[in-house]
């Protein structure tokens, strides 16, 4: 007869956990869809899903793929002096109590991390429960908790090629970045008319990240009178700067016969990017996960990384990715109205430049990074359940 209080199994369950960011939660949706999927394939009973997080970032995803969601609590470790941290400190001590708790409640056979401070106590308490752990690294150079976790996590799982010297090589794979089903494929068909495009005329498509980029937007804006004597733009603003962005780019284009060339949306659903995309014929984009989505797409870019990202990961990510010739890679710090143009003109104008980019994008893909991950989770649990 077990303990009062013991956890008692229920079936398969896989708990996720990552921190605040999308980088660090839609490659979990992607692999909680690829678990479905393969589980259906396989005749297995579904596992139970679960998400530990100081933030659910999606409740609606989160609720679309049954995961079931759980608060946690961590302090966030600043890089440099600051009294917050001593406030952190005390808050990821209570998280690392309260998700002992909680893991122990639910007993998971596996646990996946992503990184970042919101996933440290969870992954602690995996370690002291002896859960098995299997994470994943996004970008390039690893973060601080995964570096960690990679000690006595069961797989390693990264996104660049590059990533895979940080971690012990006989428990590490170069799976590349899960991407949501949605997003992997465009939709070219109809898209022109749904858009209102011009037949002909080449589509530039700007994407500033979730929350949009000021200075990305500042520069395009300024570019436009040039940009729209030869280019459409589709112009992802962010949804904090579409009045200013749209009313500056209405005074530089009043009365500009080619006006109608420049669309701004604050935000693009899924249906409306992955029509953009389609139709696109260069992206030009920040270097966070939107690099993967892109790569998917087998379309030319020009990234231009955060200056100031955590570990400057957007930067390194950057130029991990111009290496493989899939894109160009312009600099904050070099970023100007003209360059922007110029750089523009030189890819779109040559056919082998876009050709070749295209083609390399294609090859840095991994589309199935997802499943790769799904498999072993599936079977690790499994393992574990008997």
């Amino acid at each position: 007869m077990l303990c009062e209080g013991f956890p008692v199994s229920n079936g398969m369950k896989i708990l996720f956990t990552g921190g605040g960011s999308g980088g660090h939660f839609y490659p979990i949706i992607a692999i909680a869809e690829s678990i479905k999927e393969i589980s259906e394939k396989k005749h297995l009973v579904p596992p139970a899903l679960y998400f530990f997080a100081p933030e659910a970032y999606n409740q609606d995803l989160l609720s679309e793929n049954k995961i079931i969601f759980k608060k946690s609590s961590a302090g966030k470790v600043r890089r440099y002096f600051s009294l917050l941290n001593i406030v952190d400190l005390f808050k990821t001590g209570w998280g690392i109590i309260k998700s002992l708790r909680m893991v122990f409640n639910i007993y998971p056979d596996v646990i996946f991390g992503k990184g970042g401070f919101g996933s440290f106590p969870t992954l602690l308490a995996a370690k002291l429960l002896r859960i098995p752990v299997v994470i994943h690294e996004s970008d390039s150079v690893p973060g601080r908790v995964n570096l960690w976790a990679s000690k006595f996590a069961r797989r390693v799982a990264v996104s660049w090629r590059e990533a895979a010297a940080y971690f012990p090589e006989e428990k590490t794979a170069y799976t590349g970045q899960p991407v949501r089903k949605e997003f992997k494929g465009t939709l070219k068909e109809g898209a022109r008319e749904f858009l209102k495009l011009q037949e002909e005329i080449p589509i530039i498509l700007v994407l500033g990240g979730s929350l949009g980029s000021q200075i990305i937007n500042d520069k395009l804006v300024s570019a436009l009178p040039e940009l729209v004597k030869k280019y459409q733009i589709i112009h992802q603003t962010g949804k904090n700067n579409i009045d200013e962005t749209a009313e500056r780019a209405e005074v530089i284009l009043e009365n500009n016969p080619n006006k109608s060339r420049y669309h701004a949306f604050d935000y693009l659903n899924n249906l409306a990017l992955r029509m953009s995309a389609g139709a696109s014929d260069l992206i030009v984009s920040r270097a966070g996960s939107t690099i993967f989505e892109i790569a998917s797409w087998g379309k030319p870019s020009i990234i231009i990384p955060i200056i100031d990202s955590n570990g400057d990961h957007q930067r390194k990510n950057a130029f991990n990715y111009e290496r493989s010739g899939a894109c160009s890679v312009i600099e904050e710090m070099n970023l100007t109205s003209n360059i922007l143009f110029s750089e523009i003109n030189r890819i779109l104008e040559n056919t082998t430049v876009t050709e070749k980019m295209a083609g390399s994008a294609k090859n840095f893909s991994k589309p199935d990074a997802a499943d790769k991950i799904a498999e072993e989770l599936l079977n690790i649990a499994l393992e574990h359940e008997k």
